[in-house]
Parts: structure tokens; C-alpha cells; sequence
């Protein structure tokens, strides 16, 4: 019996150890951990949810100018009768000087001439200027003694002046740019205003340099685009020299105004006329050598014309007018004079008079002296 128990207590016992041996090292026999919680704090910065995608960008047409409507075209007209002379500086043009008429105190250029080098240019060298109108338009002509108006290095500018009120300061610049051709267009003419009135400085009729006002400041028109799109056309007519032709209307002018023409190739901006309240006399230099600022410098490359009168008789005293042309002297009256004075055929005869039979009288053969 007790050999018995002491079996069982073995067998017990080595269950039990067993047990023990499981129970410290089969992992899934130690307790779960409870988990942590996590918290996630969402401030006012960080959206809740993911934004849309944005819309993709709709492309948008870039906008197209108005097309230029024109409803009035200038018409062909001839040349008028009325002609007005500049000086012309082709004869003297291989001796490198104008042969006169540059005036800087007058504003008064004769520099159709490079600068410095003084070497011609006569795509700027006017030669005549003259006016005509219809009931719309007034057409000018500026003769010149070159052949190309698009000459591309020289890029020239060819305008006419207008002097509404008569004193000398312009009012208006019709201003033209190449290319030119032989039909009238409006795409490249600009028109400029003087609101403030000082082109010329404070005297037109004298060079007030250093001057700095800004000349012809406002643009009122500009190839078409303006008030009225046909207020200013040009065109380029090939002669034996060449004539530009602007066309303007009746209604920028008015009908009583004076007017001038001018080719530059040189400044070629508005906004500085007149080049001689600009720039002093030294600066600017001369084209003829009898001048001590020979040979021309900072105003160079440039022609204009004195003015001339439409629709007004000038009294002469205008400023910028042309020269008026001198009265021809009265003239002599020359042979016979008073031939009734006479009552012999030596004394008429002297006289330069005619002694010849009367016919008055019938009965008798009378002579008497009258004018031959």
C-alpha cells in the first residue's frame, strides 16, 4: 500500500512540473494588452476631408481688334496751277551744302544732309508744295527730289503743319510712315494736336533754345482710329522726282488756315518740335559753309518750307510766311503821250505819234496826230 502511494506521488508531482514548465513558456498563456487610445486632434487649419481637384483652367481667346470701317475715300485730282518753291540743294549736294535758305532763328531747314558727313539726301529734298480742295478734302503736294519714299535706312517721315489762328504755332501735324504706295491709305498717318499751344516756344519766330515743352502732344488719330477714321489718307504718286499726296478733311482745317510741309529722316518726333527751341544754333549745326556751325549736327536729315496762306489774303506781317513775291515796278509809259497836244507832223512824228488824215472831215483832206 504504501509502495503504491509513493507512485502516485511521484506521478503528481510530475504532472504538477509539467504544468509549471507550460504555464512559463507558451506565449499565448500571458495576458492580451489592453490598447492605447489614440487621439487625433483636428485644429481649423487642417481640412476634415481632402479638397476637390480644381477645375482645369478654361482657355480664354485673345481679344481681336475692331476691323477699321471706311465709308469716305479721297478722289483723284490734278495737279493745281498754284505752286510754291523751296530751296533745292541738288546742284550743291556734291560740294556737301545747301546753297541757302536755312534759317534756324525762322525755323527754317534746309538739311536734306547726313549728319556731320553732310552727304544728300534727296528722298527728304523738297522741292515745291501746293494745295487744292473739293467740298470733303483738301489735297497737298510735296514734290521731292528722290525716287524712294520707303527707302528702309533711312525710315522717313513726311508731314504738313497746320496754323489755324495765324501766329505762327502749329496746331495740327498730319505725320505719314512707309511704306507708301501709289493707292490712298490711311494706315500709316497719324495726326497730332498742340493742345498747349507751344510749338514755337513763347516766339515762333526765333529760336528760344533750351526749350522744354512737348511740341505736338496729343495724338488724335492714329491709322483710322480716332473720331473719324478717314480724317487723313496718303499716297505715293512716281513722277520724274516724286510726290507725296496727303488728303485731309475740310472740317481739321477749317477754311482759312496756313500751311507748310515737311520731310525727316533724322528726329522724326512731334513731341520736339520745333527742333530750333530745342536744340541752340551751335548745337544743332549748319548746312552752309559760310556759317561758323558748319556742317549740320544734332538737327540733321530734316526739310520743311515756310508757310503759305489759304483762303486769306496775308498782310504780310504772319509769322513763318513766305516771302512775298516784290511788286513789279510801275511801269513807264513810253512813245506817244497826248497826241492832240500836236498840230504838225514834225512834232508828232518826234513824239512817237502817228500824223493821219481826220476823218471827220469830209470836204477836205485834214490831218491830225493820234496814238499809233
Amino acid at each position: 500500500m504504501a509502495g503504491k502511494m509513493s507512485i502516485r506521488h511521484r506521478l503528481v508531482a510530475a504532472v504538477l512540473a509539467l504544468f509549471v514548465t507550460l504555464a512559463c513558456t507558451v506565449p499565448f498563456m500571458s495576458p492580451t494588452p489592453t490598447p492605447i487610445p489614440v487621439v487625433v486632434v483636428v485644429t481649423s487649419s487642417q481640412p476634415t476631408s481632402l479638397p476637390p481637384s480644381p477645375e482645369p483652367p478654361t482657355a480664354t481667346a485673345a481679344p481681336t481688334e475692331t476691323p477699321i470701317t471706311h465709308s469716305l475715300y479721297p478722289v483723284e485730282m490734278k495737279l493745281p496751277s498754284g505752286i510754291a518753291y523751296d530751296v533745292d540743294s541738288k546742284d550743291t549736294a556734291p560740294e556737301h551744302r545747301a546753297p541757302y535758305g536755312d534759317s534756324y532763328k525762322l525755323n527754317r531747314f534746309e538739311r536734306p544732309f547726313t549728319r556731320q558727313a553732310m552727304d544728300y539726301l534727296p528722298d527728304l529734298d523738297i522741292v515745291t508744295f501746293r494745295i487744292t480742295a473739293d467740298d470733303t478734302w483738301y489735297y497737298v503736294f510735296a514734290e521731292l527730289n528722290g525716287d524712294d519714299p520707303n527707302n528702309p535706312e533711312l525710315d522717313p517721315r513726311y508731314g504738313v503743319e497746320l496754323d489755324l489762328d495765324r501766329d505762327g504755332h502749329g496746331d495740327y501735324l498730319i505725320w505719314a510712315a512707309p511704306p507708301f504706295t501709289d493707292q490712298w491709305s490711311a494706315d500709316h498717318v497719324q495726326v497730332y494736336a498742340d493742345k498747349n499751344h507751344d510749338t514755337g516756344g513763347p516766339s515762333p519766330e526765333r529760336s528760344d533754345a533750351p526749350y522744354n515743352g512737348d511740341g505736338y502732344e496729343t495724338l488724335i488719330f492714329d491709322g483710322g482710329r480716332g473720331d473719324d477714321p478717314d480724317l487723313a489718307w496718303v499716297r505715293y504718286v512716281p513722277t520724274g522726282s516724286f510726290l507725296i499726296e496727303f488728303a485731309f478733311k475740310r472740317s481739321l482745317a477749317g477754311s482759312t488756315f496756313m500751311w507748310g510741309v515737311v520731310a525727316d529722316g533724322g528726329i522724326k518726333d512731334p513731341s520736339k518740335y520745333y527742333y530750333n527751341d530745342r536744340f541752340t544754333e551751335e548745337q544743332a549745326g549748319s548746312p552752309e559753309k559760310s556759317e561758323p556751325y558748319y556742317p549740320i549736327n544734332e538737327v540733321y536729315a530734316v526739310d520743311n518750307t515756310c508757310r503759305e496762306a489759304y483762303g486769306f489774303t496775308p498782310n504780310g506781317y504772319e509769322p513763318l510766311l513766305c516771302p512775298r513775291p516784290e511788286a513789279p515796278p510801275a511801269t513807264q509809259t513810253v512813245g506817244c503821250v497826248n497826241p492832240g497836244q500836236y498840230h504838225d507832223q514834225a512834232s508828232c512824228e518826234a513824239a512817237g505819234c502817228a500824223w493821219v488824215i481826220d476823218p471827220r472831215y469830209i470836204a477836205a483832206v485834214v490831218y491830225h496826230c493820234v496814238a499809233p
